[in-house]
């Protein structure tokens, strides 16, 4: 395996995983992987559905002494990050200044899991109106959160939205909403953030990455190198799911090296 990190990941800390963080640990470690780092959710005022509430609020204090407790314990077989996914929503400016903040984190995935206070997830999201609309909504949030919301280091699963429309991705294109793409691409490179090679909708069966392959192509094109790699495991044996794909989606679309993060600075490994 040439990608031996894998930069997303949640365990029973992250209200959608009951993955004990030591067994995603022992996992990792079994797969020859040299870094990972655990990315719990915060994602303040989201829009929950019946019975889910405050799935996503993160005991951001006992996680860490968890971790903490496990980096010691396995620093000789592995290099455990402290990170974070951040759900950004344009109005929560002031509270993810402060959270970023407040702690030492090595990593924080800046992430869209609600557009226009909707959840892409359900099917209400798309109901009346064409796939593209909706696609194009949620493209231009991502856009007004990239530039009101510089608290990450790499934006997660940029096309994320496309995991749950009525068709998937077999209509979607990066070419039908180039303009907005390009926009948000062009901000994150000037800004020095980057983007990361979800491997999870590679896992569910959509033959493409989040983001597709052509917005990966892009980014490069654009001079964007830094790039994570990371499977959005939310139990061990889905750890480093299609890494060696994604070594190769990379070396195609022109990467030379991947990265990983301590102390929120970006470090290079050669693919």
């Amino acid at each position: 395996m040439a990608v031996k990190a894998d930069f997303h990941m949640h365990t029973s800390f992250s209200g959608d995983s009951d993955a004990p963080m030591e067994e995603m640990i022992q996992r990792a470690i079994s797969l020859g992987l040299t870094h990972i780092c655990i990315t719990e959710h915060y994602d303040p005022d989201f829009v929950y559905a019946p019975g889910e509430e405050g799935m996503f609020e993160l005991n951001t204090d006992s996680y860490l002494y968890e971790l903490l407790k496990l980096r010691e314990k396995y620093k000789n077989q592995i290099t455990v990050g402290f990170g974070v996914e951040l759900g950004l929503q344009p109005h929560l400016k002031r509270q993810l200044a402060v959270y970023s903040k407040s702690h030492d984190f090595d990593f924080i995935i800046g992430s869209s899991h609600i557009c226009n206070q909707k959840d892409p997830y359900y099917p209400s999201f798309f109901e009346g109106r064409s796939e593209d609309e909706a696609h194009h909504e949620y493209f231009a949030s991502v856009l007004e959160c990239v530039k009101s919301l510089p608290y990450f280091d790499v934006y997660g699963h940029l096309d994320y939205v496309v995991r749950y429309g009525p068709t998937k991705n077999e209509k979607y294109t990066y070419a039908k909403h180039a303009d907005v793409f390009d926009r948000i691409l062009t901000h994150l490179i000037e800004n020095e953030k980057g983007i990361e090679l979800n491997t999870s909708s590679l896992c569910a069966g959509l033959g493409q990455p989040n983001p597709c392959v052509d917005i990966l192509k892009r980014y490069r094109a654009l001079g964007g190198e830094i790039v994570t790699v990371g499977s959005d495991a939310h139990a061990p044996g889905e750890i480093a799911s299609h890494f060696d794909e994604a070594c190769d989606l990379l070396k195609n679309c022109g990467f030379r090296y991947y990265c990983v993060f301590q102390n929120r600075l970006p470090e290079y490994f050669r693919l």
